[in-house]
Parts: structure tokens; sequence; C-alpha cells
């Protein structure tokens, strides 16, 4: 879909096991920094100690919705740091949050206990209107942002807060990663890293950037979801049908300029199944891309952290833009287990008018 009016992103936030902030987050992803090493106690099925990115800030013994909340927590007020609370002209805000899809060991009523907490947990005197919450995996991020574009371009006026949260660190989850071969061992060189983090963005039409005075940090282009029918995982060959959708649908908005993409950042993780996606997905948007196999895909950094994905790649994209960009168009693009695919299309360098 491309955008009628322009959608700005004026905060981010971060907490992954490399950094707890959005900036020292994204410097650690350029200088290739990871926190791999062994669970305390977790052992795959050939006997060896599981690999896995672990936040370290965090007890091993923190499980279930308690940690997801302190993953999320800190993500969210990073985002808001842009606004001022005494600021009595600031408009209320939705809080969309994107979550894993339904997996073995996630917590029992997940979506309901964050949607319920996490608002109350975050520091400062924001009002939120609306509280949503999106069960997408990987893709989580980016449905939450066509969610919120629908809502602001009913309201300029209104903020939206986008993101998510994941982790993959139930022992029961991990033990499934392991069971389903999905981890990645001496056994399994095509498993991921399982990890855990949260991201979010805080968006706001022109009009409110004006009003607040804010400074815009990237703007959102286009962004489309899809549906893959043939996932991961079942006796059907994905040729990338999904994802091919997602790209062509967003790069309508490329067609009248003839430009191509200069930067891509993904959720490649290691998995064949996600690089065959993507490979017979350039093959049909080929003409849009000016170098298609160089790419960011931060799992080798941050492992696999699911619905918090999205919300991340943002905040690489828009620290970029403050001067290690490859260039001012960026494409970024999710793949969840569920067979929801989600594309987007950012501008590094704020535009000038809408």
């Amino acid at each position: 879909m491309s955008q009628k009016k322009i959608i700005n992103i004026i905060g981010i936030g971060a907490r992954t096991t490399i950094s707890a902030t959005a900036p020292l987050t994204a410097s650690a992803v350029r200088a290739g920094i990871n926190c791999f090493a062994e669970h305390p106690y977790m052992i795959d099925k050939v006997g060896e100690p599981m690999i896995v990115a672990m936040d370290n800030e965090l007890s091993e013994e923190l499980l279930g919705i308690e940690r997801f909340l302190q993953l999320a927590t800190h993500a969210a007020q990073e985002a808001l740091t842009p606004l001022n609370p005494s600021n009595q002209s600031i408009p209320n805000i939705t809080l969309i949050i994107g979550l894993p899809a339904k997996r073995f060991g996630l917590p029992a009523h997940l979506a309901t206990e964050i949607a319920q907490q996490l608002p109350n947990k975050i520091a400062g005197k924001w009002t939120f209107e609306q509280i949503k919450t999106i069960a997408g995996g990987h893709a989580s991020a980016l449905l939450a942002i066509e969610q919120a574009i629908q809502i602001i371009q009913q309201n300029p006026a209104q903020l939206c807060l986008i993101g998510g949260v994941d982790s993959y660190l139930q022992p029961e989850t991990l033990e499934w990663l392991d069971y389903n071969e999905h981890l990645h061992s001496t056994a399994n060189r095509y498993g991921f890293i399982p990890g855990e983090a949260a991201g979010f963005c805080l968006l706001a039409s022109q009009q409110t950037v004006h009003q607040l005075s804010l400074k815009p940090l990237a703007q959102i282009l286009a962004v489309a979801s899809t549906q893959e029918k043939n996932c991961i995982n079942t006796d059907t060959v994905c040729i990338g049908e999904g994802l091919s959708a997602a790209f062509t649908n967003v790069f309508q908005t490329l067609k009248p300029t003839n430009r191509q993409i200069e930067q891509i950042y993904c959720d490649l993780n290691g998995e064949r199944y996600r690089a065959d996606e993507y490979g017979f997905s350039v093959l049909r948007t080929r003409e849009f891309f000016i170098e298609p196999g160089k790419f960011i895909a931060p799992a080798d950094c941050w492992g696999d952290v699911g619905a918090a994905t999205g919300a991340l790649l943002i905040n690489l994209i828009t620290t970029a833009a403050k001067g290690y960009a490859q260039g001012e168009l960026s494409l970024l693009w999710t793949s969840s287990e569920s067979g929801e695919r989600s594309a987007a299309l950012l501008q590094a360098a704020p535009l000038i008018k809408e």
C-alpha cells in the first residue's frame, strides 16, 4: 500500500541481548558483536549445551509473562522519550504490541496480560486510548504499522506506539525448537540461535510533528502484508509467492520514480527455508534492487528475536540515517512461521513537504 500522507517515525526503543538501548544496539550490530553463549542448564538432544542469545541482565529463573514485561517496558519507555510529559497538547496514544504466534511453551494468557500490565509499567503521564495485540510472530511489528497507519490517516492528531516483544528462552520452547530441528547445534547447522528482545517505534503524522516540534528519524513510504500458503514445517514447497507479493505491493511506490532499493534489512536466521524464499522473491522483483545479495540480517548478532524483529530492524534503519547508511531508501521484510509476510519501504532522510 502507498501512503496518502507522510507517516513519521519519531521515537525508537530497543532492548536486546547485545545492548539495553536502541543506539547501542545498532552500534553493536554494525560492529558484528554477539552474545551467544551456552545456556546455563539446557542440553540439546545430542547431549551438548544449547547455544542461545540471553539477556544477561535478567535472571535465568525469571520466566513467563514477567520476562516478556521486563524486556518490553524499557524499550517502550525509550521510544516515548521524544515526548515531553509536561506538554499538555500531547494527544492520546494508541499502543499496538506484537507478540509471538502460538507455539509450545508460550506463557498462558500472554496477550491479555501484556495488554493489561505493560501500559501501567511505562513511566510518564501518557494516556493510551487503545491497546491492541497482534500475535503474528516475526511479521508482528509491520502488521502493527499497517494498523497504525490506518489510525493516523483517519485521525492525524493520533500518536501510535507500535512494537514487539519475544523470548524463546522458556525451557519448554527450547526443547520444542530442538525437537523440530529449528535449534542451531552441531547436529543441525541450518537451525537458528534462539534469542529474546523487545523493540518499539513511535509514529506520528506530519501535522503532529509540526505541532509538537518533533524531529522525524525516518518516514514510512509503504507497507504491505500477505499470506504464504506453503509454510515452513509442512509437506509443501515454498517458492516465495507470499513474500514476492509483499515486495510487489510496496514496490508500486517506486514505479513512478524508477528508484531502486539501496539497503535491505531482514530476518534471515540461518534456516534454508527463509533463504530460499528470499531468493525466489528477488528473482521476481530483481529490477527494484541495486544489489539484492547485500543485506543486513542481524540475527547473527542478537539471535532470532521473533516478534521483536520488525521494530528492531527499523531501529537499525533510523540509526543508519545518522551517517552510516548506504543510501536513503531501505527495504525491510519479515517472515512468520504461521505464514504472514510483511515488507516496508522507509525513507531515511526526512522529506520536506507532504
